[in-house]
């Protein structure tokens, strides 16, 4: 029995400030936003908790100076920018660094418990990218951790929070937004929130790859959502495809694998046994990294000792982009592990120190491989894990191109530039997600009353929510999500070329037209089918959005290789980023722009030599 389509009536909520998505960014927001006495609706895509935030587990970066006294700010700054390829918004990134440190005192003040050191202070580790060990951590659940301090601080604020609801539209007037339209994934029912303002922080798009490291909420939404309002995105051509993940067995392949493994000492070798990433270090970082596996093995031995004399970091702690090619590489030269990709070994370490630092890991291959990783190296591959680009903010108050519609995290761009550092993700959540929710409060304070929303579009919007229940004998969407993803992997990888990628445009052509005769079947009432079929159209869009900026950035940097152009075009393209927008006629314009001319004081932190500024 079909469902009523009749039946389209709808619940109205007001409050002074929505933020859509409760992962770090989103409740760091709505404590901030309800902190300034602001009414705030929390809607998230799942179940409160159930945030990508907890996948981060190696650490939070922050400058805190406690394992090596001479870590501070700046050095932050420098190594945010230096691996972002300098295509960072200088200005986040020093606001970044500036104050992470006091974000995570913040934490503790509100119960989060990190490790210690033996003098009680907040332990920190090596990650890749970091000149010092500056990733504050609780073993390798650091992610989970934060989650639970924030939603235990957030609970008591007075905010109303409404789970397992999907946003479909953001509304605006005059420029400004007003408001956005949810259902029920769980009963189908329909409601409009008016609002003052509105935080985005809905995460990313990576489940837009085969092989990725989210899950199924990672359909781009929040990207999507912003640019169908009007706003403007930057850098999605930047996708960071973490260089360790889980490859087998298949059920589990692209699951996280932390980078704190590496940080704790862990060596990637080859099925020739060979520890391959001493043959990978770029010109760059040649100061900065081993040259030897006898020199990488005594820096391990002194950071594990607390000695700290030198800061030749072994390869395995190059950014993650470098890793990640390294790994791929290898495997097209015959070099692969068993289930082609690369062997991660930290059984050299004492059972005890691995249960100790990385428990989460032992368990993880334990349960779902039958690996014990004290006795037994583990298989690793990259996988699709973290987009830098998103929408554009301004870098103070994380305001989007649209008034009143703010956004922060994985949802905004500018902070990671071409390539993110690991552990910087958990701090840009709580810096940035704070200042999005405190201006997002001080605006909605300001304003009078709520603005009366057009019902014709309350009504297109319901009609395209319901649509799929009109369509008989129609694909199942699961098929052309599948499709979807595997054409992402295989055309807009790791590695592309013009050719795939100008293939891949035309793809997604196709698969939108099959998009739009998808049938769900069934009713409202808890229908997966529907949930994807909605999908469909921002994972089409922000896949058109990777492929096309991709397209048009002719050099490789970062998280965006090109095997066609396979070095970074510093004269043209070395501070040029990438902005998308929809035009009036919805057609996806692309254009390419420049951050101003970072601070003389700030440049003097950088390498000269890296800059480029011949170009």
């Amino acid at each position: 029995m079909r469902y009523d389509l009749t039946d389209d009536n709808y619940t109205t909520h007001e409050h002074d400030v929505v933020v859509i998505g409760a992962g770090g960014a989103g409740l760091r927001a709505a404590i901030a936003a309800s902190q300034e006495g602001a009414s705030v609706a929390l809607v998230c895509k799942s179940m409160l908790g159930k945030a990508h935030t907890v996948m981060a587990e190696g650490g939070a970066a922050a400058a805190l100076g406690n394992k090596d006294p001479r870590d501070n700010w700046q050095v932050h700054f420098r190594d945010t920018m230096k691996g972002g390829k300098y295509l960072n918004d200088w200005r986040m990134a020093r606001i970044h660094a500036q104050q992470a440190p006091d974000r995570i005192r913040e934490l503790e003040t509100w119960g989060a418990v990190f490790d210690r050191t033996p003098k009680g202070l907040t332990s920190q580790r090596n990650f890749g990218g970091h000149t010092y060990p500056r990733l504050a951590h609780i073993g390798d659940a650091t992610g989970l951790e934060l989650i639970r301090t924030l939603q235990e601080k957030g609970v008591h604020m007075g905010m109303d929070v409404f789970m397992e609801f999907t946003v479909r539209r953001l509304f605006t007037k005059e420029g400004t937004v007003v408001g956005c339209f949810a259902y029920d994934r769980n009963d189908g029912s329909l409601h409009l929130f008016k609002a003052k303002s509105i935080v985005l922080a809905t995460g990313g798009i990576t489940r837009c790859w085969a092989v990725c490291s989210g899950s199924w909420e990672y359909t781009g939404e929040g990207h999507a959502l912003a640019y169908w309002a009007g706003a403007e995105l930057g850098d999605m051509e930047f996708v960071q495809f973490h260089p360790t993940g889980m490859i087998w067995p298949p059920s589990v392949k692209g699951i996280l694998v932390t980078e704190g493994v590496r940080g704790e000492g862990g060596m990637l070798t080859n099925s020739e046994g060979e520890r391959f990433m001493f043959d990978y270090i770029p010109e760059m970082y040649k100061d900065e990294f081993a040259d030897t596996e006898k020199e990488a093995l005594e820096w391990v031995d002194e950071v594990i000792s607390g000695k700290l004399a030198t800061k030749r970091r072994p390869p395995e702690l190059l950014t993650r982009d470098v890793v990640a090619k390294a790994i791929n590489s290898e495997r097209e030269a015959g070099r692969a592990s068993e289930h082609g990709g690369a062997y991660l070994d930290i059984s050299w370490r004492s059972p005890e120190e691995v249960k100790k630092k990385l428990p989460g890991m032992y368990h993880q291959f334990k349960e779902l491989a039958a690996v014990d990783i004290t006795k037994t190296p583990m298989e690793v591959g990259p996988t699709a894990h973290y987009v830098m680009g998103g929408v554009k903010v301004d870098p103070e108050s994380q305001e989007s191109t649209i008034q009143g519609l703010y956004a922060a995290g994985e949802a905004a761009t500018g902070l990671h530039g071409a390539n993110r550092l690991g552990g910087n993700s958990l701090t840009d959540l709580i810096v940035f997600g704070k200042i999005a929710g405190e201006c997002a409060a001080k605006r909605a304070t300001e304003s009078e009353g709520f603005a009366d929303i057009d019902e014709a579009e309350i009504a297109d919007v319901i009609a395209e929510t319901l649509a799929p229940f009109a369509r008989e004998d129609g694909e199942n969407p699961a098929k052309v999500v599948e499709d979807l993803r595997e054409m992402m992997q295989e055309k807009v990888g790791i590695i592309r070329n013009g050719s795939l990628l100008e293939e891949a445009l035309s793809d997604l052509e196709e698969l939108e037209a099959r998009a739009a005769l998808t049938s769900p079947g069934g009713s409202r009432i808890y229908n997966p089918g529907w949930h994807q079929a909605l999908e469909l159209s921002a994972m089409l869009d922000v896949s058109r959005m990777c492929a096309l900026a991709a397209l048009q950035r002719e050099e490789s940097r970062g998280g965006h290789t090109r095997d066609d152009f396979p070095v970074p075009d510093h004269k043209h393209w070395g501070k040029i980023n990438s902005v998308i927008a929809k035009e009036a006629d919805g057609s996806m314009s692309i254009e390419h722009r420049t951050y101003p001319p970072i601070d003389d004081e700030l440049k003097a932190l950088l390498d000269a030599e890296d800059l480029h500024e011949e170009g």
